[in-house]
């Protein structure tokens, strides 16, 4: 499937919440909000109203985008939500919340992050793995941050810990724009390729 006949309506953005990191990381975070909600893509995040999270959030609502905010109820009680978002979904806990934001989306896109960030990565990699989910895996590798973990998936395919099949599970894009462009050229999994999962 081309990427003029390919729909993608929701794209799930894994960001981090911190507000001390580089300018970098957050411009991209802007740039990606614009970007989707140039392409009429809606945005699921994990609703946060601080760091990368909140700037892509304001960053595609300014550009006329949509956002959906999934966030575990521990978090709304210690007030983290941001409350300007298109619609907002409280889950029970963090199972939930990942579960939910995986479904609502047509592909996954990563953004620099720390171990909740990395931990949705990987963990959505490992559903692909298994035929859970079949979408789209971007690694923005803004500023070359993700280079120390995409070595690390790379050695655990080296010592045959994954298959080498299973570097297709993911795609890495340097910039906003080779992102966006790779969410319409990856063609989704094959939920045959679980047969590979076991070594």
């Amino acid at each position: 499937m081309d990427g003029e006949t390919k729909k993608i309506g929701s794209v799930c953005v894994y960001c981090a919440s911190s507000t001390k990191i580089d300018g970098c990381f957050v411009e991209a975070a802007s740039e990606l909000g614009a970007a989707l909600a140039a392409r009429g893509i809606n945005v699921v995040n994990g609703a946060g109203g601080l760091g990368l999270m909140r700037v892509l959030s304001d960053s595609a609502l300014a550009a006329g985008g949509t956002v959906t905010g999934v966030i575990p109820r521990f978090m709304v009680e210690q007030g983290w939500q941001h409350d300007g978002l298109t619609r907002m979904v409280v889950t029970e806990d963090m199972h939930e919340r990942k579960h939910l934001m995986a479904s609502m989306s047509d592909a996954v896109v990563a953004l620099p992050g720390g171990c909740g960030t990395m931990e949705e990565l990987l963990e959505i990699i490992t559903w692909k793995q298994l035929g859970l989910y079949l979408k789209p895996i971007i690694i923005l590798n803004v500023d070359s941050f993700y280079d120390p973990l995409l070595a690390m998936l790379g050695r655990a395919v080296e010592r045959h810990f994954m298959r080498d099949q299973h570097r297709a599970l993911w795609t890495v894009a340097a910039s906003v724009g080779e992102a966006v462009d790779k969410l319409y050229s990856t063609p989704d999994w094959d939920a045959n390729m679980r047969k590979f999962a076991a070594i």
